[in-house]
């Protein structure tokens, strides 16, 4: 006979990880180094704000027309830009400008090329380039570039006519992107956990609790009556999609509840707010254009359309080289000495009739400064 029985001691709880798919195409790579054209990438496909912002620049940067310094060769030059191949789907010059400014906003820098037909000798196309494997080096002067492309076998290939290349990027070849992989992996982590928890609580289910009264017959059919409960409120619960109501009775103690119905979800608009609010800082672009109506009444004032069109103007002074270069090679493939100049429309964010008082009060200042000098003399 055992004087000290062996005690039955419980198990320590365990902590279960849940079920996370780190391969989805969600999540971004850890470094910006060797893999910053696939983050940036994946930065406009995980976060559609981002790209929504860059796809309104380049729409906001507007038309544009080369003018040709020889009138001669005008209606020549316009039939080139509207009909010119761009790539293997594209054509017109507006096509390759904006899938040019495209690559210079995402990657920082945006690399095309003037395919020449040999035999024919004119312009055949133009080509829009991989910026991220194009390494630029200056030449014999410094004042002239080289570019290679690297290969996929490793092998680095210089380019045999490095004139017709066109490049041109950002100021100090960084992306418009920089500094966003950090916000924008703190606002994927909080959609990926509202996505969770809407797996765990959004989906309502049913806790249904049978609590036998006591007696010997009760508690000796409480198996059968817990499978008779479970396969009717089955039923019942199958019977609501084809649009028939069964209602659930049952007979003794049964508790039935909404597992998770107590917990409340979190509110995340404030944190995604903030982080938006820095991503927008970051792109230059007023929130309601991109669908973010944070006010009622919010629109754009004359200050913020004046600072959005500096930003437009910069942009265009980094593509009007470009395609004066393009228009340039055309009038010397046609024989011409003229030379191009860009001719953008005009960017208009305010509205006219606010337009139109401005240009009235400018007026009136002119008539009346006039009348004082009449005066004057």
């Amino acid at each position: 006979m055992k004087l000290f029985r062996k005690k039955h001691t419980r198990a320590a709880p365990q902590m279960i990880l849940p079920d996370r798919d780190r391969g989805s195409n969600m999540t971004l790579p850890p470094e910006a180094g060797p893999l910053e054209k696939e983050l940036f990438d994946r930065l406009r496909y995980a976060v559609p704000v981002i790209d929504a912002a860059i796809m309104k620049i380049i729409r906001l940067t507007g038309g544009f027309r080369l003018v040709s310094s020889d009138e001669r060769y005008q209606e020549q030059l316009d039939r080139f830009c509207d009909t010119v191949p761009v790539g293997l789907t594209g054509t017109s010059i507006s096509c390759f400008a904006d899938a040019f400014l495209d690559s210079m906003l995402t990657y920082g820098s945006a690399v095309g090329e003037i395919v020449i037909d040999e035999d024919e000798r004119r312009i055949a196309g133009l080509w829009n380039g991989d910026a991220t494997s194009t390494v630029v080096s200056a030449g014999s002067s410094p004042f002239e570039r080289r570019y290679a492309v690297h290969r996929q076998d490793g092998s680095v290939r210089q380019v045999a006519h490095p004139e017709r290349i066109l490049y041109a990027s950002l100021t100090g070849g960084r992306s418009l992107l920089r500094g966003l992989p950090a916000m924008s992996s703190i606002l994927l982590r909080i959609y990926e956990c509202i996505g969770q928890n809407y797996d765990r609580a959004g989906n309502v289910r049913y806790a249904v609790t049978y609590k036998p009264e006591g007696g010997a017959s009760d508690i000796a059919s409480t198996r059968e009556h817990a499978m008779q409960i479970a396969r009717e409120w089955a039923d019942g619960m199958n019977s609501a999609k084809y649009g028939r109501v069964k209602d659930f009775v049952a007979v003794g103690d049964v508790d039935i509840k909404v597992i998770g119905a107590d917990n409340k979800l979190f509110d995340t608009n404030v944190p995604v707010r903030q982080i938006m609010e820095q991503i927008i800082s970051k792109l230059s672009i007023p929130p309601f254009l991109l669908g973010l109506n944070w006010s009622s009444t919010e629109r754009m004032s004359s200050q913020q359309a004046d600072i959005l069109t500096s930003e437009l103007d910069h942009y265009r002074r980094l593509l009007a080289p470009v395609l004066c270069s393009i228009g340039d090679a055309y009038l010397c493939s046609v024989g011409a000495e003229a030379v191009c100049s860009v001719e953008w429309d005009n960017i208009n964010l305010q509205d006219e009739s606010v337009l139109a008082e401005a240009r009235l009060k400018n007026a009136q200042a002119r008539e009346i400064e006039l009348r004082i000098e009449e005066k004057t003399k």
